[in-house]
């Protein structure tokens, strides 16, 4: 019911009214059945921006740091995410990861839409990173139909560390259906997740018009310290 109210009485009609919502493709979005809206990751507002303009109900996973903030901030941190139906996801990876992945897999047996950032975390310079195959996993495991979904502009809207947004028309790009049916029943083979990781990622580059760049946007994040170079004698 909180997802309701925040979507077209609280929150809803004042952010359309602020940010003019752009959508292109937004027909690629099925009425019915079980969705993937896979999407470029650039700022913390793409969790509501995506859910603002698809029709239907959008249930995407975000880090647990979200909802173990401190203070008021972290309180409503908190509570806008329980009330936008995020599922929390441990970053430390394995089975913690596993785990959200397993909640949205009920989302979309039940028919539901699971957005995920097949990236695992924003971009830090704007370029589109190599995928981790979660994504594959959900689409083989689901069957569900994967719908690629490019944010244009909400860097520069929100860049990361901007806690006030900047007032823009934000921009948002839907593609056709991909579907991976010829793949049914090889899930956990990981060459074929990585295949369809791939092709979800390729078509994120073509809509975006974003530079990929073939690592993972973690390790730019955090790269390895510079080893220390000798003193000369």
């Amino acid at each position: 019911m909180l997802y309701w109210l925040l979507k077209y009485v609280i929150l809803g009609p004042l952010l359309r009214l602020i940010f003019r919502p752009q959508v292109e493709g937004l027909y690629h979005v099925p009425a019915t059945g079980p969705v993937i809206l896979a999407s470029n990751h650039l700022s913390f507002s793409d969790s509501i921006f995506t859910p603002l303009v698809v029709r239907r109900r959008v249930t995407f996973i975000a880090k647990a740091e979200y909802f173990t903030g401190k203070g008021v901030k972290g309180w409503l941190t908190k509570m806008f995410f329980v009330g936008s139906g995020t599922i929390p996801v441990d970053r430390s990876g394995g089975r913690a990861a596993r785990a959200a992945l397993d909640t949205q897999l009920r989302v979309l047996r039940g028919g539901g839409i699971a957005g995920i950032y097949p990236e695992g975390t924003r971009s830090p310079d704007g370029r589109l990173y190599r995928g981790k195959t979660g994504v594959a996993r959900l689409a083989l495991e689901s069957g569900a139909l994967v719908i690629p979904t490019a944010m244009l502009n909400a860097d520069e809207i929100q860049p990361p560390g901007k806690l006030i947004p900047r007032i823009a028309r934000v921009r948002i790009r839907f593609g056709p259906p991909l579907g991976f049916s010829r793949y049914a029943g090889m899930a956990g083979d990981r060459f074929v997740e990585r295949a369809v990781t791939d092709e979800i990622m390729y078509e994120l580059m073509e809509l975006s018009g974003r530079e990929y760049v073939d690592t993972y946007a973690q390790k730019s994040k955090n790269p390895p310290p510079t080893p220390r170079q000798p003193v000369p004698a």
